[in-house]
């Protein structure tokens, strides 16, 4: 850390393999392994229901199995369909600003110069304190867990429920590993998560070519989705699991030829998910066939289980725990960069606007970061439940901060209308109309979830709200 300039600023060091391996390893977590099932029920209930009114309504004779099976296979492709397309809005959202403005920090910087520094230090404030330590936090608790069943097969569902202190000082581990691997350098650090994300996406292809081997159960044709079902929640679990693509924004500063490389990787990253993720659902139910799907407490791990026996669902274990660390370094990687842009723009924090030109990192931001994420961890974690409802906590102000982006995007637009833009979004107004719509509506549906399921953890979450706010106004009097 001898010898650095003054002006240590980040490089563009980031390739288009890069970028994409980052937008890629950030949004495939666990969520695909975890929520497919449940995402599937409630998309299939809910549209075999609405089928069969439809058809009660215009004195239709009743769906048949094969035509609910249909209905089903249709609304599971739909959903994660729709998932997509939103998530390729937002991301188009965000090509145009990070290469308009390709500066550390991404949604800060753009709610900053859109709405001012109050509403810029809240969402910076709020992502220091509680987002991206929630973020980081929940997928290394997933690993922890999977880490125990790959060590001890027979351990029980949430082994967290008999003692929370285990999963919680190894996602603590987790996170110390993969700080320091990034503190020993930007290209140590990137290598890492290309590696890791190659190696997810490969293991997700096996799952798809060993489930569209098996041989169709028979139920497949037969199987009746139960239950109302709802796609509103169906769609708010699929959100979740393509999230993460905006975090290219915040490295937007280190890519190389920006002006094509941004906006290739926002659109090849999400792409690829969206295709991972169609394929993957599309093989879940051949392989188990839809009741199979349905019922299935560890989806991918039945799936290899059918072929391989025992040793397929631990190599299920292996795979997530891969897909984990992979979500964990990009988080890391990326969420960093954001602390090192407010201490840039902000006096207040100019501590942690400091920048290793020799390791290419921000040392300081990365360490801090760190060490808030660990602290939740642990204090939140070692009670049953508690880290993971801090954050469902969480969820409206990740929301609404992404509505926000979506209103900057129009904002700028209209106040510098002659500022370059190296990728301009078609059909302006319209798609960032939609990408704030949808972030509203997840924004509304979380608010919904969080008031009827009120915990003491909320009283976290709100406060550092309420104190970020307190701290905007006294530092700009």
């Amino acid at each position: 850390m001898t010898g650095q300039p003054l002006d240590a600023a980040p490089r563009q060091q980031l390739s288009l393999l890069d970028s994409t391996c980052i937008i890629v390893g950030i949004i495939i977590g666990a969520s695909i392994y975890e929520s497919s099932p449940f995402i599937a029920q409630n998309a299939s209930a809910a549209a075999v229901n609405m089928v069969g009114q439809w058809r009660e309504f215009n004195q239709q004779a009743p769906l048949s199995l094969s035509g609910q099976a249909t209905v089903s296979q249709l609304a599971i492709i739909g959903v994660w369909l729709l998932g997509g397309v939103l998530a390729l809005i937002g991301a188009l959202c965000y090509a145009e600003l990070a290469t308009a403005w390709p500066d550390a920090g991404g949604s800060y910087f753009f709610i900053t110069r859109a709405f001012g520094k109050t509403l810029g230090f809240a969402f910076a404030w709020c992502e220091f304190w509680i987002i991206r330590p929630g973020n980081v936090g929940a997928i290394a608790f997933v690993f922890a867990v999977y880490a125990m069943k790959l060590v001890a097969p027979d351990v029980p569902p949430d082994p967290a429920a008999a003692n929370p202190a285990v999963p919680a000082l190894l996602a603590a581990g987790a996170i110390t590993l993969l700080t320091i691997t990034n503190l020993l350098g930007l290209q140590i650090g990137k290598w890492t998560q290309n590696i890791l994300t190659l190696l997810k996406v490969a293991g997700l292809a096996v799952i798809i070519l060993v489930a569209l081997t098996l041989t169709p159960p028979e139920s497949v044709a037969t199987a009746q989705p139960t239950g109302d079902g709802s796609l509103g929640t169906a769609l708010i679990m699929v959100m979740f699991a393509y999230g993460g693509w905006s975090d290219m924004s915040y490295v937007a500063a280190e890519v190389k030829n920006p002006a094509k490389n941004i906006t290739r990787a926002l659109l090849l990253g999400t792409l690829a998910v969206t295709v991972i993720y169609l394929l993957i659902n599309i093989a879940f139910a051949r392989g188990l066939g839809l009741a199979g799907f349905f019922s299935s407490q560890g989806v991918a791990s039945d799936v290899l289980r059918a072929r391989f026996g025992p040793w397929g669902a631990r190599a299920i274990s292996l795979l997530i725990c891969v897909s984990c660390l992979g979500a964990i370094n990009g988080m890391t990687f990326t969420g960093a960069r954001v602390c090192y842009a407010l201490g840039v723009k902000d006096p207040l924090f100019a501590w942690l606007g400091k920048w290793n030109e020799q390791r290419g990192v921000p040392i300081r931001a990365t360490v801090v970061q760190a060490v808030v994420t660990i602290a939740l961890v642990i204090g939140f974690g070692l009670r049953e439940g508690g880290f993971k409802s801090l954050v469902i906590f969480t969820g409206p102000f990740f929301w609404g901060f992404f509505v926000l982006v979506g209103l900057a995007l129009i904002v700028l637009r209209d106040r510098e209308p002659d500022r370059p833009r190296l990728f301009r979004l078609p059909l302006f107004p319209i798609l960032p109309a939609i990408f704030c719509l949808s972030s509203g509506y997840m924004m509304l549906s979380s608010i919904t979830y969080v008031s009827e399921h009120l915990a003491w953890e909320a009283g976290w979450a709100v406060l550092v709200l309420i104190s970020g706010f307190a701290v905007a106004w006294v530092r700009s009097r």
